[in-house]
């Protein structure tokens, strides 16, 4: 096996410093996959960079996660990146190099994940109903039913790491955060000291008056959908133009009286009990799933 990756190394293919070192000492890793909207930003700014015994690479330096891994510099790494559509393939592209890292999952009930998503899609210029989001009838939306459970994920990572996950609720961090955290340090085999944490949200959720404003400026007025680029400079010239003009259309939304705001539904509790229902077999997987851990 060595012999095969010294022949590699020589002919000029890409062999990462882990993989010799997955022979002995490979470093521990745990793999904080989100999910998105559950807080995980809150995880990356306020706790993550302030535990102990553990080296943290921030969401902004996941691509570049294995290149940056270094046993040499430390035993311990955390990396974090949260995940929604895109979930296995991620993690499927980060276990192939690192199927030992302990993953931790964090969800909350399926109506207001989706729900959060939706307002999250709203605010960067989505203008179309929440039903062309997730459609539970017909299956058409953007997201599709497919996107939205959870105990496949679940699956996924044990059959991936050949261990369990640690599955937390998102609920928790906002009745007990110190339960919460507590239990990703002791998961993380880190510490930290209480008197560093905010527990302060990192970002303040916008209202639905602003989003309802804001989508109703963008049905009339923008009538399309704005894409981030890959590319960074792309990204910069062509879509945070569109992010800085939402944002200000937003704050300017505060101001408005009533009779300006657009007398509509944003997502109609209905919708919201109708995911909740389809998704409960899912639901009741993953809190049995969490009870056994």
């Amino acid at each position: 096996m060595l012999d095969k990756l010294l022949l590699q190394k020589s002919l000029g293919a890409e062999v990462h410093p882990t993989t010799f070192a997955s022979m002995s000492d490979q470093p521990e890793i745990v793999f904080h996959v989100g999910l998105g909207k559950v807080a995980s930003t809150y995880l990356q700014h306020r706790f993550f960079p302030k535990l102990k015994g553990i080296r943290y690479l921030s969401t902004h330096k996941y691509k570049k996660s294995k290149q940056l891994i270094d046993p040499a510099l430390s035993a311990k790494w955390l990396v974090s990146r949260e995940f929604d559509r895109q979930f296995e393939q991620e993690v499927r592209w980060f276990t192939d190099t690192y199927p030992q890292a302990k993953v931790i999952m964090i969800v909350r009930p399926h109506g207001s994940w989706v729900a959060s998503q939706y307002r999250r899609y709203v605010k960067n210029g989505w203008y179309h109903p929440f039903s062309s989001f997730l459609d539970m009838k017909e299956d058409q939306g953007f997201w599709k039913k497919s996107d939205v459970p959870y105990y496949p994920r679940i699956e996924l990572v044990e059959k991936l790491t050949g261990q369990q996950p640690l599955v937390l609720f998102h609920e928790e961090l906002k009745n007990d955060p110190w339960s919460f955290l507590g239990k990703i340090a002791e998961f993380a085999g880190a510490t930290f000291k209480r008197e560093s944490i905010s527990l302060e949200p990192f970002h303040t959720s916008y209202t639905k008056k602003q989003l309802l404003v804001l989508r109703a400026y963008c049905r009339r007025y923008v009538k399309k959908v704005p894409k981030g680029y890959r590319n960074k400079i792309k990204h910069w010239l062509l879509y945070r133009p569109w992010w800085v003009f939402f944002h200000l259309i937003m704050y300017a939304a505060q101001l408005f009286p009533r009779s300006w705001v657009p007398k509509e539904e944003l997502i109609s509790q209905s919708d919201l009990d109708r995911i909740d229902d389809y998704f409960a077999e899912d639901w009741a997987s993953v809190l049995a799933y969490a009870k056994r851990q």
